[in-house]
């Protein structure tokens, strides 16, 4: 399934002193959604927030939800995978970091961008293992990583609970949308966004699915 040929490629969990390497990783998977979720109008601000929000033990954002593919002793991609299950809790947390990152005024903006979001990329279902913040170092790419990495987290998570994985992926990412086909996953709906601030234009997003053969 990685479609790797001569490339060594080991996986890890993520730890907190991965951040350097695994922070822009993270945004480098949606840069417009976080940019107006968390943007602020401010060049660098989502990532600033994510910085601080991986640094924490528990949430969607955290090291803890991060698995890592390493080659060569360096991270050259990352992703997250869970289900919704944990949704609650991820939400929870989200909302406490916000509050402690922008403060109370600017932190319930944030919190309602967050919201609207979820019009356009929904947060899963119990069933679904949910497959999201996958990114692939720019020099590594082309070289099977991303294939590797989704293998991993697909084949590491997925138990009888689930009835299928799902992804979201921007109608702008042609490139990954083709890679996600030719791992097996297929189109189930495309959700329009009306989203759009000075910082960032949400686009149109497709959810995909891999069912269990």
């Amino acid at each position: 399934m990685n479609g790797l040929t001569d490339v060594a490629i080991a996986f890890r969990p993520a730890t907190a002193a991965d951040a350097d390497a695994v922070v822009p990783l993270i945004y480098s998977s949606g840069p417009a959604a976080f940019d107006y979720v968390f943007g602020r109008g401010r060049a660098g601000r989502a990532e600033q927030f994510l910085r601080y929000a991986f640094a924490h033990a528990v949430g969607e954002f955290s090291y803890r939800s991060h698995d890592v593919a390493v080659v060569g002793g360096a991270i050259v991609g990352a992703g997250a995978v869970f289900d919704g299950r944990q949704t609650l809790r991820f939400t929870l947390a989200a909302a406490k970091q916000i509050l402690g990152f922008y403060g109370v005024l600017s932190g319930l903006g944030v919190i309602a961008r967050g919201l609207r979001v979820e019009s356009v990329i929904r947060p899963p279902r119990p069933r679904e293992l949910y497959l999201c913040h996958l990114g692939v170092a720019p020099a590594a790419r082309g070289m099977g990583i991303g294939s590797a990495l989704i293998g991993y987290l697909m084949e590491r998570r997925q138990d009888a609970l689930h009835d299928y994985v799902a992804l979201d992926v921007a109608v702008t990412n042609s490139r990954a949308e083709s890679l996600y086909l030719r791992l097996g996953f297929e189109s189930l709906l495309l959700r329009r966004s009306r989203l759009s601030t000075a910082a960032a234009t949400v686009a149109d997003h497709r959810r995909m699915v891999h069912r269990r053969r």
